[in-house]
Order: structure tokens, then C-alpha cells, then sequence
């Protein structure tokens, strides 16, 4: 087992295919990484512009009266059936 290992570890081919595949491996699971957070940030944006558009519609239903806020309510509702 020690002249295996000895091998390996003596022949720098073999120890230069190595590092690369661990290289790779390495380069592969950053890039992995980076788009796990891209994918993030991508969502929170589209939440923030979510957020955004209620607090739109909150400020102007605050702004209407209890009939007005229910005609335009009438137009999202389905239809009692």
C-alpha cells in the first residue's frame, strides 16, 4: 500500500492530473455558488417590485371610500355562482 502510495505522490503527472481535476471540481462548485446568489438577488428584486405595487394599491384604496373600495374590489371578485 506505501509503494502505491509512494507512486502516486513521486510521479508528477500523476500529481498534476490531480490537481487540475480538483481544480475543476473547485472551479465547478464556485460557479455553482454564484449562481445560487444571482438567483437570489434575482427574486428579491422581483419582491421588492411586488412590495412595491401593493403599497401602490394600498395608498390608493387608503384614499377611497368604503363604496368605492368595493366597486373596484366588484372587478377582481369572481362572480357568486
Amino acid at each position: 500500500m506505501s509503494a502505491i502510495l509512494a507512486f502516486l505522490l513521486g510521479n508528477k503527472t500523476i500529481l498534476g492530473i490531480g490537481a487540475a481535476i480538483i481544480g475543476a471540481l473547485g472551479f465547478g462548485f464556485q460557479q455553482r455558488l454564484a449562481g445560487a446568489k444571482a438567483e437570489r438577488n434575482k427574486q428579491a428584486v422581483e419582491r421588492l417590485a411586488a412590495r412595491d405595487e401593493a403599497d401602490k394599491i394600498d395608498q390608493a384604496v387608503a384614499g377611497m371610500s368604503d363604496a368605492e373600495v368595493l366597486k373596484e374590489q366588484a372587478k377582481w371578485s369572481r362572480p357568486k355562482s
